[in-house]
């Protein structure tokens, strides 16, 4: 089962993801520039939200090259001594990489870290730790320890099955280290693009010294500091997909090739990945990435959310139905352009391509920008379009 989220969203002036220069994501498609927030920020902002992280607690992991550290405090917690701890705090900043070779610590803290930043789950650090603490018993000194040539990636690997957390099953881990195992991404992220040409603006401001203009004589009346930053405004296209089945697969360990999978871990699994697609979908639609809030505030909700539920894996992104970018007309604004484009688009390729769907459903709140769907299912509100989905998902 694949479910596919397509969502319109016009922001006011902003500059939600920045690129090197500190300018708005760009990029050209239809032979003109668009704006664009890149897939990394929005997995990003839906998986360091608060309504993500809510929903999911318990099932989370960290991205961090802190591993080091956190073994380190785990085996002093444990009773090894600090030499032994710290010694093998600098063996494990060896993982992630393909020697095993221990790093220099870092040079402003004095901390071990990874050579990459890993998603590591708390199953995965404690078989890191437990690996540790077996090295630490054998070796007689912090020397012993770290001159012991011992693949200790590959012993963290064999300690045996661990499960990973919803969103590393969700958006996928890739590390250079025997100890974790890869885990393909069950969702898929698309870069979201504005569905018109664009043109940046700039915002020049100042800083001025509140106590400026009380003394008799001022020799300085103007700003302390001036600059500008880079923005625009947009209609963005965005879209998501998640292969539930994947998902679960990733969850249970059936895609890491684990045998005799009892029934009830893959029942569990299952709602699970449930609660984790109504969660997505969620802090997709009603969270925004934060480059540039505290000067833009550039909170606004979507104008159009169309969900399909589709029997087999044959992704669909609407993308193309901006080719020609979309502009505002007589007594036409340009959300409204971009949903009769989208709107469109999604009826010819349904229809010329016999895309199968076992359950499509819209939401489009605003009365002005109304939308409708031949064979779509229009819900009201976010809790509807949330529990219907949950009801296809969950008996799908």
């Amino acid at each position: 089962m694949l479910i596919e989220i397509h969502v319109l969203q016009n922001h006011a002036p902003s500059n939600l993801n920045r690129d090197q220069s500190g300018s708005p994501k760009e990029c050209v498609f239809g032979g003109v520039k668009r704006a664009r927030i890149s897939s990394q920020c929005l997995k990003r902002t839906i998986r360091r939200s608060d309504l993500f992280r809510q929903a999911m607690a318990g099932h989370l992991a960290t991205r961090t090259r802190r591993l080091p550290e956190l073994a380190k405090y785990r085996l002093i917690e444990a009773g090894v001594a600090e030499p032994m701890a710290q010694a093998a705090a600098q063996r494990v900043s060896g993982f992630g990489t393909n020697t095993g070779k221990p790093r220099n610590p870092n040079k402003k803290t004095g901390d071990y870290e990874t050579a990459q930043t890993m998603f590591l789950t708390d199953a995965d650090i404690q078989a890191v730790v437990a690996t540790m603490q077996k090295a630490v018993a054998k070796a007689a000194n912090p020397k012993a320890l770290l001159d012991d040539k011992t693949d200790l990636q590959s012993e963290a690997r064999a300690a045996g099955f661990r499960p990973v957390t919803v969103d590393v099953a969700l958006f996928g881990r890739m590390t250079t280290s025997e100890a974790f195992r890869d885990v393909d991404a069950a969702c898929q992220v698309a870069h979201a693009l504005s569905t018109h040409q664009v043109s940046h603006e700039f915002d020049y401001f100042t800083a001025v010294d509140d106590l400026i203009g009380q003394g008799e004589e001022e020799e300085d009346a103007g700003a302390d500091m001036i600059g500008d930053v880079e923005f625009n405004s947009a209609c963005y296209y965005k879209y998501l997909s998640v292969d539930l089945d994947g998902l679960v697969d990733n969850l249970t360990g059936r895609s890491a090739a684990r045998r005799d999978i009892p029934a009830a871990d893959t029942a569990a699994a299952r709602d699970l990945a449930v609660n984790a697609v109504d969660a997505l979908l969620r802090a997709a639609l009603l969270t925004t990435p934060t480059g540039k809030q505290n000067t833009f505030a550039a909170h606004q909700l979507p104008a159009a959310v169309l969900v399909e539920v589709r029997p087999v894996r044959t992704p669909v992104s609407y993308a193309n139905a901006f080719v020609s970018p979309a502009r505002p007309g007589k007594g036409e604004d340009l959300v409204t352009d971009s949903l009769r484009k989208f709107e469109t688009h999604v009826q010819s390729l349904t229809a010329g391509f016999n895309l199968p769907a076992t359950a499509r459903f819209l939401l489009a709140p605003l009365p002005e920008q109304e939308a409708r769907i031949p064979g779509v299912e229009t819900v009201p509100d976010l809790n509807t379009l949330c529990a219907r989905l949950r009801e296809v998902a969950a008996h799908g």
